[in-house]
């Protein structure tokens, strides 16, 4: 028996909550590989799945949680891993559709899998997670559509949560300026600490214009907002400069024109990580081995247990978690 997050459905509210209890290998559902999770994380995908309702995400119940995890091999009918190797997890509706990694065991198909890369050990991978693997998804699109150090600063909006914080740190260690954009003006500091050189006040992009482009000012742009914000940044852009588009924190509308693209050759490149094929996904991780120094990731870091994380998917929700959870599912 082993301890696991698990979320169930009360039929008579309809509502679900989530504990931790024991279960057996005999509970998980079928996979390839079986996994001893050592690590994983908490992201907004996670707190929807822990909500009462299950943010939408979740098939059917018992559930448990968990998009991302870290671990060893335990065993293996795949010939590509063998008991003692060392993998991640991310995306591919793991903790949404299949059973996540809020737990101390988990089976998962091979496809899913990736070898942990030299330089990380599996609290470091899950202090990165979905989280910043997207972050280095999205700087790795921009430097493969020109973007350079010493073009001018790199804008950086809900540069305080996870994939913000990530990208701040992997941009300056590349020797990017970084202007990070924060609605708290109490991460200010966090965000220096990680390299940001200037902050900008989230009300200062907040508000739409009539004017389809402004000052050229950004040569590049890690956007986890949408909405308003990343039609006001695409009219700041420079030209041929590009925006690498990850979340939709402020809403999935884009009171937009085509202008940007039209007069001034702006890109606008879409970030997915949860379908991402195999070869990118090495790319994308041995990248973070070399490029995301160590020190700004430890200073990231907010450890966690299995027993937490209820009340971290609620603050999550509520935008009340500053930089990278990584939870301990064996303590």
């Amino acid at each position: 028996m082993f301890n696991s997050l698990v979320v169930e459905k009360d039929e008579e509210s309809g509502l679900a909550s989530a504990s931790v209890k024991q279960i057996s290998l005999d509970d998980l559902p079928d996979g390839e590989v079986t996994v001893a999770v050592e690590y994983s994380t908490v992201n907004y995908k996670d707190g929807l799945c822990m909500s009462p309702k299950g943010g939408g995400l979740v098939r059917s119940y018992p559930h448990i949680p968990g998009i991302d995890y870290a671990g060893t091999v335990e065993q293996s009918s795949d010939d590509r891993y063998k008991p003692g190797d060392k993998v991640v997890l991310t995306g591919w509706r793991v903790g949404e559709a299949h059973w996540g990694g809020y737990s101390q065991k988990a089976n998962a198909r091979a496809d899913w899998l990736v070898p942990l890369p030299q330089g990380l050990d599996t609290r470091q991978a899950m202090a990165v997670g979905t989280a910043g693997f997207t972050a280095m998804l999205a700087v790795m699109a921009l430097e493969d559509h020109g973007m350079q150090p010493g073009h001018g600063p790199v804008l950086v909006t809900g540069a305080a949560g996870g994939v913000g914080s990530v990208a701040t740190a992997i941009l300056a260690h590349l020797g990017y300026e970084v202007a990070a954009v924060t609605g708290r003006p109490d991460t200010a500091d966090y965000l220096k600490s990680l390299g940001a050189t200037t902050i900008v006040p989230r009300d200062d992009l907040n508000e739409t214009t009539r004017r389809p482009l402004e000052s050229e000012t950004w040569s590049g742009c890690v956007d986890a907002v949408g909405g308003a914000m990343l039609a006001r940044v695409l009219g700041q852009m420079k030209y041929g400069a590009s925006v690498a588009a990850v979340g939709l924190a402020g809403g999935a509308g884009l009171p937009a024109t085509v202008i940007p693209f039209l007069l001034r050759g702006v890109n606008l490149l879409g970030i997915d990580s949860v379908m991402q094929p195999y070869d990118n996904r090495v790319r994308a991780w041995q990248r973070i081995a070399t490029d995301l120094p160590m020190d700004k990731l430890e200073a990231m870091i907010h450890p966690a247990t299995l027993s937490d994380l209820p009340q971290l998917g609620a603050d999550i929700l509520q935008g009340q978690v500053k930089g990278r959870v990584v939870v301990d599912v064996n303590t």
